[in-house]
């Protein structure tokens, strides 16, 4: 096993990088063009629900369970078998949830903006405040953090353990400052990172005791049945319930979808929360929409029938996404294990691997593989306003490439990462 990079001699980092060099001057030459950029299911994911474009035609009947005809007007909250559904898929009962349309960030974009323009639940919109803040758990999902930043709200990075959010801060933070509004959580295999928030994460945010009365949790669980292993699945406590136990029932807004189950395009999203925040939500949207497409809810209902369709169904994801996970975490441990330029998590779940490299090196290793045919998420991009203040976290999206391209897109990685980690350490002898 090779020595750590620190512990080598300036000659022998000087060799070294003459040979990594010419082996990426090798691949370079190659004209890749390969995607590690987005969590993006594959083409043979999306195959998996073809099947799912047979289940209506002309000849089918359209009238839903509790004869709603589904091509017409109406049904603002979603058709009662679809609400089941995801209900289901949610962990929660059927009438906390509101079904929408094809996307989960929607939604969180639409509450977020009825909070800034209208307020919560009869408080003072947003809008009309002197600051509003937001807590950011990191790395976190940088399409959280962008919605915030558009609407002008102050974010606060949180730092991640291994059991969710470090929750001294956030108890602390909410409980100081009323401006804080809201706190961005991915609970089970949390992006980028796979990580699913303990038991006693859970239940501390459910007795969270803030200052401002509508402050509220986003709960994003996106990955909630989206495992890897059938035999090494992660649990997380169900949050609604949770906050109702601890007397703070309107505290969660839960988000889910189907975006990485059936279609991400055209997939069907919900929210779960209590019967009040739902009631506040109905008053806006029913001047928003007159309901979302529920020829569409009604296809995924058919298709998946109920939720242990969707467990089947995502086991044949997991079968698919499973070895390129492995592949990339292969490369990993055989090219930069022990050499201390490095760490990364393992995860049992969710669509990423996040990689954390020496400081101050993340953009330059993003720019390299880039160089050599690679794109990935940017670097810093997994923070607030895209500033990683140590320059070391980088998302890896094993999901997209195909097997064979994940083996040379996992070597530039490397590569990459073994280049610029040896730049900075020549530059600091």
């Amino acid at each position: 096993m090779m020595a750590a990079y620190q512990d080598l001699s300036r000659e022998e980092l000087l060799e070294l990088k003459d040979g990594l060099t010419a082996k990426y001057e090798e691949v370079k030459a190659r004209g890749l063009k390969l995607d590690m950029s987005r969590g993006k299911p594959s083409t043979a994911q999306l195959n998996l629900s073809m099947e799912m474009m047979d289940i209506l035609n002309s000849g089918v009947n359209l009238v839903c369970e509790d004869g709603v005809d589904c091509r017409n007007y109406g049904g603002l909250d979603g058709i009662s078998e679809a609400k089941q559904l995801l209900a289901d898929m949610m962990e929660v009962p059927r009438d906390n949830v509101i079904v929408f349309g094809n996307s989960s960030l929607n939604v969180m974009y639409d509450t977020v903006a009825r909070a800034v323009t209208h307020g919560v639940m009869g408080e003072t919109p947003w809008c009309k405040l002197d600051k509003v803040k937001f807590l950011c758990p990191v790395p976190g999902y940088d399409r959280h953090f962008a919605i915030t930043e558009h609407f002008g709200i102050e974010m606060i990075p949180v730092p991640m353990t291994m059991d969710g959010p470090d929750m001294d801060l956030v108890e602390k933070l909410v409980r100081e400052d009323e401006s804080i509004k809201g706190i961005w959580c991915v609970p089970k295999y949390s992006n980028p990172q796979g990580i699913t928030y303990s038991d006693e994460t859970v239940y501390r945010f459910a007795n969270l005791k803030p200052a401002a009365k509508d402050f509220r949790i986003f709960w994003d669980n996106a990955y909630c049945v989206h495992h890897l292993y059938e035999d090494r699945q992660d649990y997380l406590i169900e949050i609604l319930s949770e906050c109702k136990k601890a007397g703070n029932p309107d505290m969660v807004y839960k988000f889910s979808s189907t975006s990485k189950i059936s279609f991400p395009g055209s997939g069907i999203a919900a929210i779960a929360a209590s019967e009040s925040n739902l009631k506040d939500i109905r008053s806006m949207m029913q001047i928003q929409t007159i309901g979302h497409d529920k020829v569409n809810q009604l296809r995924h209902v058919r298709f998946f029938k109920d939720v242990h369709g969707i467990v089947e169904h995502m086991k044949k994801h997991a079968d698919i996404m499973r070895p390129k996970f492995e592949t990339v975490l292969r490369v990993l441990e055989e090219e930069l294990g022990g050499l201390g330029i490095g760490s990364w998590i393992s995860p049992n779940g969710g669509y990423f691997i996040s990689f954390d490299s020496m400081e101050g090196c993340a953009k330059a290793i993003v720019a390299k593989a880039k160089e050599a045919g690679l794109v990935m998420t940017g670097a810093g991009a997994t923070y607030p306003y895209g500033k990683d203040p140590k320059d070391s976290n980088i998302r890896i999206a094993p999901t997209y490439p195909t097997p064979e391209e994940l083996e040379v897109a996992a070597e530039i990685f490397v590569l990459s990462v073994k280049l610029v980690s040896i730049e900075k350490l020549l530059g600091n002898l």
